[in-house]
């Protein structure tokens, strides 16, 4: 099978960390590969935020990344990318003509407007175009947790929804975002939920671990924005470290800005650290590669991950595949991965006390955090590898395929209005 990806903002190819980096350029660099191996050939289309980038790019056998033109070749803020979203639908269109796909994969609502645009246009002089999406986040959820501090553009709120109904498959990645997409309103016959995976073979409990400086060591990996909750992690472990806990605090990951000593987010977290009187316990490492993090997992006791809400979150898996528990909040894609009282712990998002309690009952209980930790390599073995997530899917794929081409189109689609690109764009521009 063929399969073009479309991934507008986050390429397999980026460096990881930054504020825009993160957990879906995992996934679509991963899931891409895994795909791969099971014989099919791959293209992720994405925009191109470099001049000096080729426009195409070998990445792993049977995988191509392909950058197109869409607006500035430079990075920008995926907020601020949907005018470009027509042009990067018309670079993917006119690709398809040479890789000729039998189906395509969005994945990020911005993208799905580009892969419905596209495949209508497509099926104007061939086959219907069959399309699957993936959200990885849900503009809905995110207003209700951030309410103005959302930096989404005003469209998301009509076009997103849009996405969900029109396409012919959604791949949710949780049963939380699963039921906020049916009461969006999208047929809950079209949803099918795959988790994100794991590379088992690179995040593993055996290998060598970072020398830590105290008895204890806790540790939070992921983008520096403050839905990620890192704060509320400091003070936790500030509260512990003024009781007398020998503990130390090591925060992975990059903030908005390239220089992380003048991130507005960074200079936030480094402040309440030295207003908790604990600095000296705190490190912010910064981004590190992939490369580096399964030595940082191995060295802590637990990893702390307790933002306000997450879609998902890679983080917990790579923590449990490498046997160390997870204290987890107890929203979206972590109620689903990690499992209360058997990998880990859940936590109310932003309860320094509630956190501070759990970690402390863990740190004296080494039993208890050995059978957490075995109990989440398990479960990462069973569930989570990608290609078990490959194989789910590409059952997906399938049955999309036969149900469009035996219908002759996408039934969510038959009644659209016809888009040339741009009428989408103009139309919600149109109701601002």
């Amino acid at each position: 099978m063929r399969i073009a990806m479309i991934s507008e903002h986050a390429s397999p190819l980026a460096t990881l960390g930054g504020v825009d980096a993160g957990g879906q350029n995992v996934h679509v660099a991963a899931l891409s590969t895994a795909l791969a191996r099971r014989g099919h050939q791959v293209r992720v289309y994405t925009r191109r935020d470099d001049p000096d980038l080729p426009p195409r790019v070998g990445f792993a056998d049977g995988v191509d990344v392909v950058h197109l033109d869409a607006g500035p070749p430079a990075p920008v803020s995926k907020d601020l990318l949907l005018p470009f979203i027509p042009d990067l639908a018309a670079g993917a269109r006119a690709d398809w003509e040479r890789f000729r796909p039998d189906l395509v994969h969005s994945h990020f609502w911005m993208s799905g407007v580009a892969a419905l645009t596209a495949a209508d246009d497509w099926a104007v002089a061939n086959a219907p175009m069959p399309v699957v999406h993936t959200f990885h986040a849900l503009g809905v959820v995110k207003r209700r947790h951030q309410g103005a501090l959302d930096t989404s553009p005003p469209e998301r709120e009509w076009l997103e929804p849009d996405v969900g109904r029109r396409a012919d498959g959604i791949v949710a990645t949780c049963s939380d975002e699963a039921f906020e997409l049916r009461n969006l309103g999208v047929d809950r016959r079209s949803i099918t939920v795959i988790p994100c995976g794991v590379d088992l073979d690179h995040f593993t409990p055996d290998g060598p671990a970072d020398p830590r400086r105290a008895r204890y060591r806790v540790l939070s990996v992921g983008r520096l924005v403050p839905r990620k909750g890192v704060g509320t992690v400091i003070e936790a472990v500030a509260a512990l470290a003024q009781q007398g806990v020998d503990l130390e605090l090591i925060v992975v990951g990059g903030g908005a800005e390239a220089d992380d000593r003048t991130d507005p987010e960074l200079e936030r977290l480094r402040g309440i650290a030295e207003r908790s009187g604990a600095a000296a316990r705190i490190e912010l490492r910064g981004r590190l590669p992939q490369a580096e993090l399964p030595t940082l997992y191995r060295s802590a006791d637990l990893v702390l991950c307790t933002p306000w809400y997450e879609p998902f979150g890679i983080v917990p898996l790579e923590a449990m595949a490498c046997g160390v528990p997870v204290v987890a909040s107890s929203v979206g894609g972590l109620i689903d991965s990690v499992v209360d009282g058997r990998t880990g712990r859940h936590v109310p998002p932003r309860d320094v006390e509630a956190i501070a309690s759990v970690v402390q009952s863990l740190l004296d209980d080494e039993t208890e955090r050995d059978r957490l930790g075995a109990n989440g390599r398990r479960r990462m073995l069973s569930r989570y590898s990608w290609d078990r997530v490959a194989a789910d899917t590409e059952r997906c794929y399938r049955s999309v395929v036969a149900r469009v081409r035996g219908a002759g189109a996408g039934v969510a689609r038959a009644a659209a209005e016809p888009d040339d690109g741009a009428t989408t764009i103009r139309r919600s521009e149109a109701r601002r």
